[in-house]
């Protein structure tokens, strides 16, 4: 597929590229985080869960990032995340209903907080019975119509 693109200017120096045609997504990613997190832990656990999401599902992927001169960087989701929050009984009724879904997802419990590597994290999260995560923040995938249903009752995050 060609795409068109047209610059428009925002003053000096300044352009954004922009398609003739808007792109629309049937799929969202959102990331639900628990109300109470510290400024801090909200960064923390968003960007952990949207690692996840990236690597498991290579289609959220774009391509790679070049400048005006040529310096590459590396590839971002193709789409928006769409970050909420809500109180941890949000948190735990949308982990119920992301797993019945059985949508490609990524938790966060709070037990991470206290952990300083991956084997440390996912001892923590094996340590747990699904019913019994402290979940802070879930991370999902899928078609816009079940991921809304997922995040049913969170609010955009401030």
């Amino acid at each position: 597929m060609q795409r068109t693109y047209k610059t428009r200017s925002y003053g000096v120096g300044q352009s954004r590229c922009m398609s003739e045609q808007p792109i629309r997504f049937d799929t969202k990613i959102a990331v639900l985080l628990r109300e109470d997190l510290e400024p801090w832990q909200r960064l923390n656990v968003t960007a952990f869960l949207v690692s996840g999401l990236g690597t498991a599902v290579p289609e959220v992927i774009g391509e790679p990032y070049a400048d005006a001169d040529d310096v590459a960087y590396l590839p971002m989701f193709r789409q928006p995340v769409l970050v909420l929050e809500g109180t941890k009984e949000t948190l735990t009724a949308a982990h119920a209903r992301v797993l019945s879904r059985a949508l490609p997802r990524a938790a966060f419990t709070s037990d991470l907080f206290t952990t300083g590597n991956d084997r440390d994290n996912r001892a923590a999260v094996r340590a747990v019975l699904t019913g019994e995560l402290d979940l802070v923040g879930l991370a999902v995938y899928g078609p816009k119509n079940a991921v809304d249903k997922v995040m049913k009752g969170a609010r955009m995050h401030p």
